[in-house]
C-alpha cells in the first residue's frame, strides 16, 4: 500500500511540475505582452516627435531659401520696376513653399525700408499673449540703395501629444517659423550710380 501511495504521489508531482512548467512558459510569453505594452506606445510617441521636428526644420529651412529668392527680386528691382504687390511677392514665396506648407493665414509676410542699417529696427513677432503681431505685414520694398528687412512668418500647428510643450513657441500650440533676409537694395536704374 505504502508502495501504491508513493507511485501515485510521484505521479501526482510529475504531473504537477508539467503544469507548473507549462503555466512558467506562458507566463513568460505574457509576460513579453506586458512589457511591449508598456514600452510601445512611448516609442510611438517618440518616434513620432522625431518625424515632427524633422519636419519642421525642413520646412523651416525652405521657407528660408523662399524667402532669400523672393527677397533677391527686392535687391535686383525687379520688383519695384514691375510695381509687384505685396500679393504677388506673397505669391513668390507660395510658389517655393507649397509643397510642404499651405500658403493660407499661417503665412504673414513683413518688408520694411530704413534710411541705413543703424536706424533698422525690428520688434519681436510676439506680442504678450503670445499670439503673432497681426501688425506685422507692412509693404515697403524701397528704392535704390534702400535697407530693406524681408521678415516671413510662418505658424506651424504642432500634432505630437505629450512632447507639443517641447516644440511650442507661441499659444494655441503652435511653433512659429521665421524666415528673414536684411540687404541693401543694388542701384537698379541708371539714375543712381553707386550706394
Amino acid at each position: 500500500m505504502d508502495q501504491l501511495a508513493d507511485t501515485l504521489r510521484a505521479r501526482m508531482q510529475r504531473r504537477l511540475g508539467r503544469v507548473v512548467r507549462r503555466m512558467r512558459s506562458k507566463s513568460r510569453a505574457g509576460s513579453a505582452a506586458v512589457e511591449f505594452a508598456f514600452i510601445a506606445p512611448i516609442f510611438v510617441l517618440l518616434l513620432m516627435g522625431t518625424i515632427e521636428v524633422g519636419v519642421m526644420f525642413f520646412a523651416e529651412f525652405t521657407l528660408q531659401n523662399a524667402t532669400v529668392d523672393a527677397a533677391r527680386q527686392i535687391r535686383t528691382g525687379q520688383v519695384q520696376l514691375a510695381n509687384m504687390t505685396q500679393a504677388q511677392f506673397r505669391q513668390l514665396v507660395c510658389n517655393e513653399i507649397s509643397a510642404l506648407m499651405p500658403c493660407n493665414a499661417n503665412l504673414q509676410i513683413d518688408v520694411e525700408t530704413y534710411a541705413n542699417f543703424a536706424a533698422a529696427s525690428f520688434s519681436s513677432p510676439l506680442q504678450a499673449d503670445q499670439t503673432l503681431n497681426p501688425n506685422l505685414d507692412n509693404w515697403a520694398p524701397g528704392a535704390e540703395c534702400s535697407i530693406v528687412l524681408v521678415r516671413v512668418f510662418y505658424t506651424w500647428t504642432v500634432f505630437t501629444p505629450v512632447l507639443d510643450s517641447f516644440m511650442i513657441n507661441m499659444a494655441g500650440n503652435k511653433h512659429l517659423i521665421t524666415a528673414t533676409a536684411a540687404f541693401r537694395n543694388e542701384p537698379y536704374t541708371t539714375a543712381v550710380a553707386g550706394c
